[in-house]
């Protein structure tokens, strides 16, 4: 807990002057730094880096020991960032809360303030503004305190931790802009979960250390995480990892949550960030889950102070591996063979009749807590690994893609004149989308692809992306289509999966048995599929479609080609 300001109550916040079981509102946050930055303009440097869709400003805030506060020259200094970011879900409001107290106590503590030594402070004070503003205390359904708070969705009814690649909103866009540019070396994400009860007020998300790969993510599992553990068990919030069971309860196991690009931890891997997503428990009381996320950011901070030049320089490595690789893993799954232990402290579970249904539901007995070892899933290995390419060729039309590249500091060629290139076309064989939306998007969970070898001429204004440069691993991960979270996911490229020309089928099918007979490829591509759906014959739809689709006299080169192009 922050000790009380020499100044009276000028600067406690509205936590600290409530019952312990009530969050600042958004204009209550905003003007408490405000008032912080105009009394110690040294020490805070507090500026709007954007709007957000529903037209509000979004902040950030700048915290050194020294008073220099302009990004070029830190960068130039080579200076250690460390990155707090809130309010992505403000119904989850605690790290909100403990952020400004914990800023507020570098401006009236020198001592405090003197530790951060080199470090950049840097946070984000609410992210999700839109939904901080939208201030009510029906939407958490299970969760303990505060009395009112935000709301998950923002202005567009976007849960903004699934936005970080498909950038639908505003802040998602800002957020990019933002991140690219200050590249901390650690971002923690502060938040609140719901799923199984147990003992612990503090569960942690971090990278997944394998996919966040190389020296760096061994460094996370094998020295960071364990000093994390120790410290925050010694400030006694005992800490554990993120309780996602294998089955219905933890006492089966847990395994780590993958969190993909869409998630914050996953994007900051893209750009080599260490991330870290604290998730306090929903049943645990709101003061509690306060102080055991100050007391995690704290720890997580006083960690990267001390190792700074060690992360530095394990960022650069990992950055320098993946723009001079030669394959890169683009997905990833968890190693069920290879499953470690946890001493968990949990509560029994027990299965009683439901009073208002006619089944067994499940509750946790707090009165019968227990420790024991459990398996840990903490393991992942890749499922899907390509070929790195030398470049991408991406055709100026596909501007929202060449945004978003953008928005992520990646180093782009435009074509000055016309050029005939050797590529490696991906044929969109088949997809298989979500049955239904997703954010806002018809996401592809499956797709099945074939390459094949052409020339193709580039046109003035295409854009050339070699890899070799800082953000390819961003660039992989967003073009490759099979990537977790690529934009061809997402649907941005979901025009090429729709063959624009028709025909009639009282025409075609006078054509469609020219072309069986002209074609001999299409002829057995026909006799398989006839021997395969017997069924169908009777379609005249089914049949002609086939054909059409299939046969070479009215093939479309764009139909289901994917449109960005590898550069072997």
């Amino acid at each position: 807990m922050s000790t009380t300001p020499t100044l009276g109550h000028q600067f406690l916040t509205p936590y600290e002057t409530g019952n312990q079981n009530q969050t600042t509102s958004w204009e209550e946050c905003i003007q408490f730094y405000q008032r912080l930055a105009a009394a110690f303009p040294r020490t805070l440097q507090f500026f709007e880096i954007g709007r957000s869709d529903g037209g509000r400003p979004i902040h950030t805030g700048v915290v050194t020991a020294d008073g220099v506060f302009d990004r070029e020259q830190l960068q130039s200094e080579g200076r250690p960032v460390f990155f707090n970011n809130n309010g992505i879900h403000p119904g989850e409001p605690e790290g909100i809360d403990g952020c400004m107290a914990l800023v507020r106590d570098f401006c009236l503590q020198p001592e405090r303030l003197a530790a951060l030594g080199r470090t950049v402070f840097l946070f984000i004070p609410v992210y999700n503004v839109d939904g901080c503003v939208n201030r009510q205390n029906t939407s958490r359904v299970n969760q303990d305190g505060p009395e009112m708070f935000g709301f998950r969705g923002n202005s567009l009814h976007l849960d903004l931790n699934r936005d970080f690649i498909k950038c639908d909103s505003l802040n998602a866009q800002v957020f990019n802009r933002f991140f690219s540019v200050w590249s901390p070396d650690v971002m923690v994400d502060t938040h609140t979960s719901n799923g199984a009860d147990y003992q612990y007020t503090m569960t942690l998300i971090q990278t997944q250390a394998d996919k966040l790969g190389s020296a760096l993510g061994g460094f996370l599992r094998e020295t960071m995480l364990p000093a994390i553990y120790t410290q925050m068990n010694e400030r006694g919030w005992p800490t554990c990892p993120y309780v996602n069971p294998v089955k219905d309860i933890p006492d089966h196991g847990i395994e780590d949550f993958l969190e993909t690009p869409r998630f914050s931890t996953g994007y900051a891997a893209l750009h080599h960030t260490i991330g870290f997503m604290p998730e306090t428990h929903m049943l645990k009381p709101f003061a509690d889950r306060y102080a055991s996320m100050r007391a995690l950011v704290e720890t997580v901070l006083d960690f990267t102070i001390a190792n700074a030049a060690q992360i530095q320089t394990l960022r650069s490595q990992a950055r320098q591996a993946a723009a001079t690789s030669t394959h890169a893993a683009v997905s990833w799954k968890v190693d069920q063979s290879r499953p470690s232990s946890f001493l968990f402290k949990g509560y029994q579970a027990v299965y009683r009749p439901s009073v208002i249904g006619h089944y067994t539901r499940l509750a946790y007995d707090r009165s019968q807590p227990w420790e024991k070892p459990i398996p840990y899933f903490n393991h992942f290995v890749s499922d899907v690994t390509v070929t790195q390419p030398k470049a991408y060729l991406i055709p100026q039309a596909w501007r929202a893609v060449i945004e978003r590249l953008q928005w992520n500091g990646v180093q782009m060629q435009r074509v000055e004149k016309a050029q005939m290139l050797e590529v490696q076309a991906y044929q969109i064989e088949s997809v298989q989308s979500h049955p239904h939306a997703y954010e806002g998007h018809l996401f592809h969970d499956q797709l099945t692809l074939v390459s094949r070898q052409q020339t193709v001429q580039a046109e003035p204004g295409d854009y050339l992306i070699a890899l070799n440069q800082p953000q390819a691993r961003y660039v992989m991960e967003t073009l490759e289509p099979q990537a977790h979270d690529s934009f061809f996911r997402w649907g941005f490229f979901n025009s090429v999966l729709e063959k624009k020309e028709a025909y009639s089928d009282y025409v075609f099918e006078d054509t469609a048995a020219e072309i069986l007979r002209d074609e001999p490829a299409t002829r057995a591509l026909f006799e398989t599929w006839k021997n395969t759906h017997p069924e169908l014959l009777s379609n005249q739809e089914a049949v002609l479609d086939f054909i059409f689709t299939h046969c070479e006299r009215y093939r479309e080169p764009e139909w289901r080609c994917y449109p960005v192009l590898r550069i072997i």
